[in-house]
């Protein structure tokens, strides 16, 4: 491998944050492994030209299911060992939570390995709840329902339980244990021996969980019972002769929780509340463990919020090590341990491609070659002589007499002292000497935190055909990082630092933090554009939360899918699902599209009545405006609609 290529693969943390999945080949592409077999591998730079030949241009969601294999593996084997080093006596199970991800291809994908390890599903709604419903899962797998109840929600899960499915309510308010209890009484009184679901509670813990989603824990977290209603639940079931339905304990802290002290500790409370039912004589046997199992985006390995200092195997120890102890002193059983890991397991399977559509210019450059006339004002003269003198002894000097420079330039303009060229030529002089002193700056052992600000502000903004509102949301609202990288030209050294913005009509539709292993990069290292070439960037990591997050901002829909398998030979596309038309976008907030046909073309039709468009030139205006119907919402390369 060349010394470019490695020196790539750490430019961009490959090797940090993608969890042995993804690497460069001898091409300079981005590849993407088989967790079965590192030597099976697909180049995404392959996928997305062929994609192309079939019509599907770019931003397209690549989806590589044997990932979310992997990481279903990763988790079960670490749990695994957990449970025999230490000799714990429960088992371990995991719900994948359907809020993560709804998608049917990624959901059928874990039931079809999760299943081997009896593996199920949680909902948080009746929608998904009646989603899970129809899909099959492993016989001794769990469906847990949390999220607020209403009676018809409840109604749903005794539907389930009656179909055979291993149903948990958990109760988040004492209204859903009477509907659950009357539900109850009913069943039982039309057939004795009626199938019920199981009964949960989700305790509100002391303890917080860390990163920014740490208010979901802690006294003030919007779900779970206190202390003295986790009593009255356990005296109402009591009372009703009905304890035997409350099998499950939950909590939950908050998801990608990055210090895993805050885990322990949680732990810790969580399976002392556990043992303290049991002791109740209360037949509890599951301890949900919650979500919040995190995913190292930047590779840094530290309690960052957009990282987790724990490995799947440290998680595994310290869970089962602590809820041993804690149990063995107490001497209760040892629970079947529940996870609600959905970020861990589907974030690494989808992979955002986009094209760098141009470049938004930033620094003003000269247009035409500039010369320079005696007629020109002083100023003008001024900023030209710093341009010519500036060097690498002088440069912090001249760099701040061109920062009062341009501001006499402005003053002049607004008091009509000079005119627009003197204007445009002194703002040309200006963006020169600062790129000059941006380059001698650099070469400095140590560079100033005002040529810091300068690099920002000069460094090249490419426009990436996407949208971070429907296909990065988390970026765009909490921060989140994503690792972003070239899928091609990683053999050739980056030559430019940019920034990126989508093509949504919003000032927020910019990513402009990366990440990397000691800090928060506010530039990515990228390749200069070559006109006629495409360049295409991946968004990594986006498997989780970002597509059912997604808004219409702009009525951009959801881009282009290709599902992807690799094999011995490389890839073959299983699947390709086409991404939103016009049509669907506008469909999608209520317009009827035959309505908008209709007013169109009345409007046409008037315009050719008026002698202002001739019958041919209408037709070919309506039937351009109907075709447009079936186009790709984003941006295509030659403007005409999807094939």
């Amino acid at each position: 491998m060349s010394s470019v290529i490695e020196q790539s693969i750490e430019t961009y943390g490959i090797d940090n944050w993608g969890a042995d999945y993804f690497g460069v080949n001898r091409k300079g592409n981005l590849i993407v492994q088989a967790p079965e077999n590192e030597n099976f591998t697909a180049d995404v730079k392959e996928i997305v030209d062929d994609l192309r030949k079939r019509g599907v241009d770019t931003p397209v969601l690549l989806r590589f299911p044997q990932l979310i294999v992997g990481q279903i593996r990763k988790l079960q084997t670490a749990f695994k060992k957990s449970i025999r080093e230490f000799a714990y006596e429960g088992g371990h199970l995991c719900v994948f939570p359907m809020k993560v991800n709804q998608n049917r291809a990624v959901i059928e994908e874990y039931l079809r390995e999760g299943s081997k390890y009896n593996f199920g599903l949680e909902a948080g709604s009746k929608a998904e709840l009646y989603a899970a419903l129809g899909l099959d899962q492993a016989r001794d797998s769990l469906l847990v329902l949390n999220g607020f109840k209403d009676r018809e929600f409840v109604q749903l899960a005794f539907a389930g339980a009656a179909a055979g499915k291993n149903v948990v309510i958990v109760i988040e308010k004492l209204s859903e244990l009477d509907h659950t209890l009357a539900l109850t009484k009913s069943a039982l009184e039309d057939d004795a021996n009626a199938a019920l679901p199981m009964i949960g509670v989700r305790v509100k813990l002391y303890s917080k969980g860390s990163g920014k989603w740490e208010k979901s824990g802690g006294e003030a977290a919007k779900f779970g019972l206190t202390t003295t209603e986790v009593l009255e639940v356990v005296r109402r079931l009591q009372e009703a002769g009905q304890t035997d339905m409350l099998r499950l304990l939950h909590f939950h802290i908050g998801s990608q929780l990055t210090d895993i002290k805050r885990i322990k500790n949680a732990m810790k409370e969580a399976a002392r509340t556990y043992a303290k039912i049991r002791k109740m004589k209360i037949p509890i046997e599951y301890l949900d463990v919650g979500g919040g199992m995190a995913v190292d985006y930047d590779g840094s390995r530290t309690s960052f919020e957009s990282s987790a200092n724990y490995n799947a195997r440290e998680f595994a120890n310290d869970v089962i090590y602590v809820i041993k102890t804690v149990c063995d002193d107490e001497n209760v059983p040892h629970p079947t341990i529940i996870q609600e890991c959905g970020r861990y397991m589907s974030a690494y399977h989808a992979i955002l491609v986009t094209n760098v559509q141009d470049e938004i210019e930033t620094v003003v450059e000269s247009i035409t070659p500039m010369e320079l006339s005696k007629d020109d004002p002083p100023v003008v003269h001024e900023l030209y002589d710093l341009r010519q003198s500036i060097n690498a002894k002088n440069y912090r000097e001249y760099y701040h007499d061109s920062l009062e420079l341009r501001e006499d330039l402005f003053s002049m303009f607004n008091l009509g002292l000079i005119d627009l060229e003197a204007k445009g030529k002194g703002e040309v002089l200006f963006w020169d000497i600062c790129e000059k002193a941006d380059q001698f700056a650099q070469l400095k052992k140590y560079v100033s935190e005002e040529f810091d600000d300068l690099r920002r502000l000069m460094c090249a903004k490419y426009l990436a055909n996407f949208s971070v509102f429907r296909s990065m949301p988390d970026n765009w609202a909490l921060e989140q990082l994503f690792p972003i990288i070239p899928i091609h030209k990683l053999n050739k050294k980056p030559a430019e630092y940019a920034t990126l913005c989508d093509i949504t009509c919003d000032s927020d539709g910019i990513v402009d933090k990366f990440v990397d292993l000691h800090d928060v990069k506010s530039v990515l290292e990228l390749h200069k554009l070559v006109r006629g070439e495409p360049y295409y960037l991946a968004m990594m990591l986006v498997g989780a939360y970002q597509e059912v997050m997604g808004n219409n901002h702009n009525l951009f829909g959801v881009p282009h899918e290709a599902h992807v398998h690799i094999g011995e030979d490389g890839y073959i596309i299983n699947k390709v699902i086409y991404g939103a038309t016009l049509g669907d976008a506008v469909s999608a907030v209520r317009f009827d599209t035959s309505s908008l046909h209709d007013t169109f073309r009345r409007n046409v039709l008037q315009r050719i009545k008026d002698g202002k468009l001739s019958n041919a030139d209408g037709s070919k205006v309506i039937e351009f405006y109907e075709d447009q119907v079936e186009s790709y919402t984003y941006l295509t390369p030659n403007g005409s609609p999807r094939q």
